[in-house]
């Protein structure tokens, strides 16, 4: 199947989308999953709790009106916490799979040099791959992103919370998606330089790991007189900066090995 997919007249990158569909498919899951979750919060669950909210401040006389309405599973911030902490570690599902599936596995199983000897050279292949995930995951993340913001901007009446928090920090602003990139390229890297899907899985996931907790961890006790947009910005730009020096690492490693080995290049 991966022979034919990459076949001399073959796009790469569509062969790519083929083989990786089910990657794609539980991505647009997930998406739909959160999607879904952070609809729900803002446009029920929130205007549900102001409700409560202004009853109890109103109602006479105060507290032996209230009703008690709490649900643990159902609380405003119980939900947004939880949806923060799972959006703020997507970037490590993404570098393990990027690291096993997207390239270590290939590189193992011989299938990405029977790919480069059909006209397709490693540089190619390796951007088709990079470029078909790169895309569904910027274009998935900064929906979630813009979705999150919204809700912990919006919903300060009701939400018992801190942007320094990390599963408010991370998954809240453009820091989500260069830690998702972040993430593919060190995938990417792993892959190609250990060429083994398990230790690529391990490694990649671990160094992603490091990043998010460093990137995602309490800022106010670090740079206490800064705020959410320079933070947020500086450890964008700081992370987008190491992405793209780990892509050049990868692609020149890459480069390397199939020169020695006298690969299609």
């Amino acid at each position: 199947m991966t022979a034919l997919a990459l076949s001399p007249t073959a796009r790469p990158r569509r062969a790519v989308l083929r083989l990786h569909r089910p990657a794609l498919i539980v991505w647009g899951v997930f998406l739909l999953l959160a999607v879904g979750a952070l609809l729900w919060v803002q446009l029920s669950r929130v205007p549900a709790e102001r409700a409560d909210l202004h009853y109890q401040l109103t109602c006479k006389p105060f507290p032996d009106c209230v009703p008690d309405t709490y649900f643990a599973l159902t609380d405003v911030n119980n939900v947004v916490n939880f949806l923060g902490e799972v959006l703020s570690y997507v970037s490590i599902a993404v570098a393990a799979w990027a690291g096993a599936a997207l390239v270590a596995r290939e590189l193992e199983s011989g299938t990405a040099r029977l790919a480069w000897s059909q006209s397709v050279t490693p540089a190619r292949w390796l951007t088709a791959k990079l470029t078909a995930a790169a895309v569904p995951l910027t274009a998935g993340t900064t929906l979630l992103a813009l979705l999150f913001a919204w809700i912990w901007t919006t919903d300060q009446d009701v939400l018992v919370t801190n942007w320094s928090w990390d599963r408010v920090l991370v998954p809240a602003g453009p820091l989500a998606v260069a830690l998702v990139l972040f993430a593919l390229a060190v995938g990417t890297l792993a892959g190609v330089a250990l060429r083994r899907t398990l230790p690529a899985l391990a490694v990649a996931a671990g160094v992603t790991y490091a990043a998010r907790y460093f990137f995602g961890r309490k800022w106010d006790n670090i740079w206490p007189d800064r705020h959410f947009w320079p933070v947020q910005l500086s450890a964008t730009a700081v992370l987008l900066a190491l992405t793209a020096l780990a892509l050049v690492a990868a692609f020149t490693l890459l480069g390397r090995r199939t020169d020695i080995k006298g690969a299609a290049v």
